[in-house]
């Protein structure tokens, strides 16, 4: 069943961009959070409109008193490294690997993307969490992409 707002991010340990292990404890704990997920790093609607959209208005989103925007995938450290790098993403969005789906699985935002080749994959949603709470969920219907963009999150704040 899928997280709802008004709930607590469970702990699960995931990975940054340069392989650090970190808890959802430490990424959402005391801090007020955007997070985005993608079905895949190099996709095309995650790479030519959903991350450049919350790169593009990462000061906006902080300015209205963000600490961070995470993007999280099920993909390795390595590919959302690069991915990050070849999308510019610098200093204005984290890159977060949820490589065995861990984090995915655990807030119930998975969906079994083999029968195109995906494997176990994240469904394309954006929240905004304080303090490890779910205060805005947007999850996107499937091949959608409408509510979670960085615009539609900025409306949200």
């Amino acid at each position: 069943m899928p997280i709802k707002e008004g709930e607590k991010i469970p702990n699960v340990t995931v990975k940054t961009s340069d392989m650090k292990n970190i808890t959802t404890e430490e990424l959402f704990g005391g801090k007020k959070v955007v997070i985005f997920a993608v079905p895949g790093a190099f996709t095309p609607t995650c790479s030519e409109q959903h991350l450049p959209g919350y790169i593009e208005h990462a000061d906006a989103i902080r300015a209205r008193g963000v600490d961070d925007i995470l993007c999280v995938s099920v993909n390795d450290a390595f590919v959302m490294g690069a991915w990050g790098r070849d999308r510019n993403a610098g200093e204005a969005v984290t890159m977060i690997a949820d490589g065995n789906g861990d984090f995915s699985k655990a807030i119930g935002l998975d969906f079994d993307g083999s029968g195109i080749g995906f494997g176990l994959r994240s469904q394309r949603y954006a929240a905004i969490v304080e303090d490890g709470v779910v205060t805005k969920l947007a999850v996107e219907e499937p091949m959608k992409f409408e509510v979670s963009s960085a615009e539609a999150i900025l409306e949200a704040l």
